[in-house]
């Protein structure tokens, strides 16, 4: 299952990239599953996953919590907490 990866603000700056695209493993089932399977890939990665309350995440363009499944998910943003006025 391939998913597009968008990066956001200071996790697009630690990881490197804008976007990637990835084929996690079938157990990997949630966000929260993903983003551990992506910070062991890499350094880079693991430096910009380390704190999970600075993290949110949408499936499909829809907010979702780190712990929503991603099957049949065909992107998934990961971006930090988002304020407006």
């Amino acid at each position: 299952m391939a998913i597009e990866m968008l990066y956001f603000a200071w996790v697009r700056e630690v990881i490197g990239t804008g976007h990637e695209r990835v084929d996690p493993p079938a157990e990997v089932e949630t966000v929260g599953a993903l983003i551990d399977w992506l910070a062991a890939s890499s350094d880079t990665h693991a430096a910009a996953f380390e704190n999970r309350e600075r993290l949110r995440a949408a499936v499909d363009q829809a907010f979702v919590p780190l712990d929503a499944a991603i099957a049949g998910a065909r992107e998934i943003a990961i971006f930090p907490p988002v304020t407006g006025g």
